[in-house]
């Protein structure tokens, strides 16, 4: 059985032993940008299109793949 996730919107997949990028094999490596915005994650670790939302635990913004969320 093979898992299967996203990261940044880029479908991704467990092979056993490391996540790879379900299109061309690669390892998974968080050097992609979003595939909606189409950029990295801000240097503080934030999803670019957000930014700083204040008081929250954790924010995504669902990639163009997801429902985007704000946890408080």
């Amino acid at each position: 059985m093979v898992a299967h996730q996203q990261l940044r919107g880029h479908p991704i997949y467990y092979d056993g032993q490391v996540w790879r990028y379900e299109d061309d094999n690669t390892i998974a490596d968080y050097e992609r940008p979003c595939i909606k915005c189409k950029h990295l994650p801000t240097k503080e670790g934030y999803d670019y299109c957000l930014g700083y939302i204040e008081g929250a635990k954790h924010a995504c913004c669902g990639h163009g793949v997801e429902n985007a969320y704000t946890k408080y």
